[in-house]
């Protein structure tokens, strides 16, 4: 059995265990080792995921670009137009993502718009 398997059978959340099972099926199918580095971060202990602010992203993303946080976007500072998908957000991020001209969205609507990852930047 996998490694991610192993920590999969562990968790609880039903979201989570069938989005760990969606990235790893869109990973093998297209060939996108992007969806199998976020999914393995997924499968660890939840008190390893990232939490990352908004000025984090606002440092190191371009003007439109897409960014995927395996964990939850916490406030912050933005000053540029960003796609962030993410496990989780707070109020605030969701907020002031809107407000620079950026769109929020799960890492489920990711994966279904762009399947093979390109262009995808990962941010922890």
């Amino acid at each position: 059995m996998s490694r991610i398997r192993k920590l999969q059978r562990r968790k609880t959340n039903p979201r989570l265990i069938k989005l760990i099972d969606l990235l790893l099926e869109e990973s093998a199918k297209n060939k996108a080792s992007i969806w199998k580095v976020v999914a393995e971060r997924l499968a660890s202990p939840t008190r390893r995921w990232a939490e990352v602010s908004l000025s984090k992203i606002d440092k190191y993303a371009r003007e439109n670009e897409v960014v995927v946080v395996p964990g939850k976007v916490l406030g912050g500072e933005l000053s540029k137009a960003v796609k962030v998908a993410a496990f989780n957000f707070s109020e605030s991020a969701k907020k002031k993502i809107v407000t620079t001209g950026g769109q929020w969205m799960s890492i489920e609507e990711l994966v279904k718009t762009n399947p093979r990852g390109s262009g995808v930047r990962i941010i922890v």
